[in-house]
């Protein structure tokens, strides 16, 4: 496995991959709550993959990439893989709700279903789910942080 940590706007991300694919994007405190350690401790074995992933989150951060272009793995249930499938349709600059997400995959009554999904989705920014907002257009939890999700949507529409 190979990692490599990344500085942003949004804070210390770690990325994680194995072999061709990306596996994981975690924030710093993401990192710290599931390992009781920070990220930037710790040795990074980056790999050609992790540095095409960061100069791609660097240009996004720059407003200078709206699509990813990354071998992503995906693992989870059919159900979830589903979810971050729609999530990646989800145009630059756009928001959609939960109940849309539920629609777009054929589940209408899936609406908190998926939001359990948007909590799981182990690539955020890349799959972003920051894009994904309550009903009534009021932002909701985000594993970076509501801050972080401001940030990212303001980005976005700037």
């Amino acid at each position: 496995m190979n990692t490599r940590h990344l500085t942003t706007p949004v804070g210390e991300l770690r990325l994680i991959a194995s072999g061709t694919q990306l596996l994981r994007i975690e924030f710093e405190s993401q990192h710290q709550r599931a390992s009781g350690t920070g990220t930037g401790t710790g040795t990074d074995t980056s790999s050609e993959l992790l540095q095409h992933c960061a100069t791609q989150l660097t240009e996004y951060f720059a407003a200078q990439r709206a699509l990813f272009s990354l071998d992503l793995a995906t693992t989870g249930t059919a159900f979830q893989r589903s979810v971050w499938q729609s999530l990646q349709r989800i145009p630059y600059g756009e928001t959609r709700s939960y109940r849309d997400i539920a629609r777009d995959i054929g589940k209408p009554t899936a609406i908190r279903a998926v939001g359990a999904a948007c909590r799981r989705n182990p690539l955020p920014i890349v799959v972003p789910c920051h894009r994904v907002v309550g009903s009534d257009g009021s932002l909701t939890g985000f594993v970076g942080g509501l801050e972080a999700k401001t940030l990212l949507l303001a980005l976005e529409n700037s």
